[in-house]
Parts: C-alpha cells; structure tokens; sequence
C-alpha cells in the first residue's frame, strides 16, 4: 500500500509497511522539517522531475561500518601520496550542482531536481546536511554530501571527475567522520566492493534510533 502524504500534516506512516520496492508514500513536500523527520525514521525522498515527491525505507538498506571499509592497494597508495587534500562543508552548493549535473556511466539522468537542491541547501544551512569535497591542485575533483541523524552520516549523491576522487572521501568519511556508519541507502557493485553491506529495515532503524 502506498500512502498519500498531506502537506499540512507533518507525518510519515511506518517505514515496514513500504512496498517491496521501498517506495512508503508520495506527496508532501520537501520542507526542512519534514526532511528532517524523515531521516530520523530511516525515509528518504527519490523521484524525477515531473513525478510526484516519492518517499522510500528499503526493506534491506546498504550501509559501511567505518571498521569494515575495504581499502585496495592502489588507494593506499593514493592516500599516502596525498594526492587528495579533503575537506568538509567549504563548498556544498558546487557538491550537489555535480551531483546533479554530471552524467552518470550508467547512463542515467539525474534525480536531484532544482526543487530537491534548494530543499538540501536549507538543510545545509540549517546545520544538518554536509559535503565532503575532494580536491586536486586546488580544483574540485569529487564529493559527496548527505545528512546527519544521530551521528549517522546518510549519503545522498557523490560525483567524481577525477579517478578514485569518490572513493578517497568515502575512505577519509569512514577514517575520520566518527560517524557510527555511513547510510548508503540502494547497494551498487562500487559500494559492495569498498565493504558495504546489506542489514534489515528493522536493524537500521533500531540502529538509527539508538544512543
């Protein structure tokens, strides 16, 4: 059953009643505070331009436990040259308009609409959404932003335009976000490889929850 959500209420039906899919609900809106509660019970927003705002809470969610991230020779050696200098929150806006912007191999077109932009740099300016931004002889050369519930770090989108540019904040999240884990929501073969790995709905929320 998919719920139809009010924008005058604020409100989100409970996640394990998701379709098989994920998908939860639609409709609603993306304002802060309804983002926010979102997050706190393990619901995201997914949808294109032109569809209606669709809220997902997988029943199986990917996530990286900082300890379980798989660091290849070549990025080891990549992380001792220092061939990224990372940082975090200096340029939010430019992480999500690569996000945004920047093909995809797979060949898919973006899902961050304008309406899902502005929605996340309110969050940012609000204290709850980051970027981790990697960089190369002083140009952008990948990042990744997400939001941060009860010192969970919930991955959005990352780009990168320079190879294992991506990887490299994933790593340095991992080494030194002190972050609990890292939410990956959907798994891909990049994720799986770097040592994510798939929990339950119920043990992501109970994980979520938790002090």
């Amino acid at each position: 059953m998919i719920f139809l959500l009010s924008e005058n209420l604020l409100s989100f039906p409970d996640p394990s009643l998701a379709e098989k899919d994920g998908l939860l609900a639609i409709g609603g809106d993306l304002s802060s505070e309804r983002l926010i509660l979102g997050y706190q019970n393990g619901i995201f927003p997914w949808y294109s331009e032109a569809e209606p705002i669709s809220w997902y809470s997988p029943h199986e969610r990917c996530v990286i436990f900082p300890e379980e991230i798989i660091i290849n020779s070549s990025m080891n050696k990549i992380i001792d040259k220092n061939v990224f200098t990372i940082t975090t929150d200096t340029s939010f806006e430019a992480v999500i308009e690569h996000c945004k912007t920047i093909p995809r191999k797979e060949g898919h077109g973006t899902w961050i609409t304008d309406e899902m932009k502005a929605a996340y740099m309110n969050l940012h300016h609000l204290g709850f959404a980051h970027s981790i931004e990697a960089w190369k002889n002083g140009e952008l050369a990948g990042g990744m932003y997400g939001v941060v519930v009860n010192n969970i770090f919930c991955g959005e989108s990352m780009f990168s335009k320079m190879n294992n540019a991506s990887k490299a904040v994933m790593i340095w999240l991992c080494q030194n976000g002190g972050y609990k884990f890292l939410d990956c929501q959907l798994p891909n073969p990049h994720l799986m490889r770097m040592g994510a790995r798939m929990i339950s709905q119920k043990a992501f929320i109970k994980m979520l929850k938790s002090d």
